[in-house]
């Protein structure tokens, strides 16, 4: 394997992706990579994210402080969306560079890279939320086709890129994130997509795997999180890359 450049003293992968992997990405705009991480890395990014919520917690007001730069955008019993993760632990800023992700992220953008975001999310299933409620889901984008992608040599690319990596297991139930396959390349009204895709549900596809595994998407893809039926707690790291 081809190697271009080196992060953190290490080389980092090129091409990153199998041509399988690729034709994934093309075609549906996200490619789930399973075990990026090792079992001690997931262990140590665990013990650092829990770490941290605990801290928060400590402060009586979690969404009011700053704790080790970083901070929390969303609480609730059941969830905790943290912000700028990147400085709050050590283990934390090895994953924003690990010499893999950073070439799946650069792949994806069609050159290097810098970090835009660093975020992480521990959330559980909604007890208000009724289980056998038809599926609804909050999808977004972060840009839109024609605006935030280009294609090259036949490759997709995207501008701005998102790695998500799960730290827990993700089976069915355990709300994976879920996206609208093909969306990434539809330049037609965000929400008439969305409206096609509730009408025909296999277009939303949702991430099943074992932990420290990574999916690669650009924002041009609509996504949201997936839905928690499970009594098991999610755990995904989140870095954000553009050119």
């Amino acid at each position: 394997m081809q190697t271009n450049g080196t992060t953190n003293g290490a080389q980092r992968p090129f091409p990153a992706l199998t041509p399988a992997q690729r034709y994934h990405l093309d075609v549906y705009g996200y490619v789930v990579v399973e075990n990026t991480l090792t079992e001690n890395e997931v262990g140590t990014l665990r013990e650092a994210l829990q770490k941290l919520k605990r801290d928060f917690l400590a402060t009586g007001d979690p969404t009011n402080t700053v704790v080790r730069n970083c901070r929390v955008s969303v609480y609730k019993p059941h969830h905790m969306h943290f912000a700028h993760v990147m400085e709050s632990d050590p283990a934390i800023l090895a994953y924003l560079t690990h010499p893999r992700l950073v070439a799946m992220a650069e792949e994806l953008v069609g050159g290097t890279v810098r970090i835009e975001e660093s975020e992480a999310i521990i959330n559980a299933r909604d007890p208000n939320t009724d289980p056998n409620a038809p599926a609804t889901y909050g999808f977004h984008t972060g840009t839109r086709p024609q605006y935030g992608t280009y294609t090259e040599n036949g490759l997709y690319h995207c501008n701005f890129v998102k790695t998500l990596t799960n730290l827990t297991d993700l089976g069915p139930d355990d709300g994976g994130t879920v996206v609208i396959a093909g969306s990434h390349k539809v330049p037609c009204e965000e929400r008439a997509i969305i409206a096609c895709a509730y009408e025909d549900p296999s277009l939303i596809h949702q991430v099943i795997a074992p932990a420290g595994s990574t999916l690669l998407f650009g924002e041009a893809l609509i996504h949201a999180t997936g839905r928690i039926r499970s009594d098991r707690e999610r755990m995904i790291m989140i870095g954000g890359y553009t050119p």
